[in-house]
């Protein structure tokens, strides 16, 4: 069941260098002035869907039901690459079927995904030709407004898809002795923020986090070690993570995006 509560989120690979996120609030706003528009992040690394798909598969919840989530990082800008619309939990989500919804295609358990039929869709909604290279603008925007003001239906996009894209990287490995992800992003502090979610260390009595070498002890929060020392930890979203106490894990262990992480008993 999705009725729509006019808010827009926008998550992108876009920055803040350029006028592009603001045209396409501009664009949502001229179509629906009552969009309540919310900035999810646009500090995404460019061309890289799975980490836009990570945050967003955690961060969706905390918006009210009725929300259109969308979500452009488009490498295939242009292409023949699809671009799919996702209800799910409440929410409707659309962004290019490049792996990036695959994670809340993952976690939710009733999930409606429809394929957006474009000429179709552009002569309902009188759009114009779009730009080559900026979908976000010229038909991602458009659409979402119309969804979030609820004169378009996500099942209005197209038919319904069973198969997507798959996300770019792999769900953890999980066995009776380990467990096995990956960094997925590294935050403004310098924290190695893994795919590994908190409840799998619960079949451990002591876990351990090991990672190039390094073994982490597993704590409450930052402040339970001193400043300068590593530590890991189950975040505010739930996935672990590998920190050093108001320091930068990733400088000091030189490790970033897709460095492989293990969960082992002590």
């Amino acid at each position: 069941m999705f009725t729509a509560c006019h808010v827009i989120t926008i998550t992108t690979d876009f920055g803040h260098q350029g006028p592009f996120v603001a045209t396409m609030k501009g664009m949502i706003l001229s179509r629906f002035p009552e969009a309540r528009i919310i900035d999810v992040t646009h500090e995404v690394p460019v061309y890289w869907p799975a980490e836009a798909g990570f945050w967003l598969s955690r961060a969706y919840m905390y918006f009210p039901k009725g929300s259109v989530h969308v979500a452009v990082v488009d490498p295939g800008v242009g292409t023949k690459r699809d671009i799919i619309g996702v209800l799910a939990d409440g929410h409707a989500f659309l962004a290019p079927d490049n792996g990036l919804l695959a994670p809340i295609v993952n976690r939710v358990s009733d999930v409606r995904i429809h394929r957006l039929e474009v000429s179709a869709i552009a002569k309902r909604l009188q759009l114009a030709p779009p730009s080559a290279t900026f979908h976000g603008r010229d038909v991602f925007a458009p659409i979402a407004a119309e969804i979030a003001a609820g004169r378009l239906q996500v099942g209005d996009l197209g038919p319904p898809v069973q198969d997507i894209v798959p996300s770019w990287v792999e769900e953890p490995t999980v066995t009776s002795e380990q467990v096995t992800g990956v960094v997925i992003t590294v935050d403004h502090f310098g924290n190695l923020i893994t795919n590994i979610e908190g409840t799998l260390l619960q079949r451990f009595a002591a876990p351990v986090v090991r990672t190039a070498g390094h073994t982490f002890p597993i704590r409450r929060t930052y402040g339970d070690v001193s400043p300068g020392e590593f530590l890991a930890l189950v975040n505010s979203f739930g996935v672990l993570e590998i920190a050093r106490a108001e320091q930068s894990a990733a400088e000091a262990l030189g490790l970033g995006r897709g460095a492989p992480v293990s969960v082992t008993e002590a």
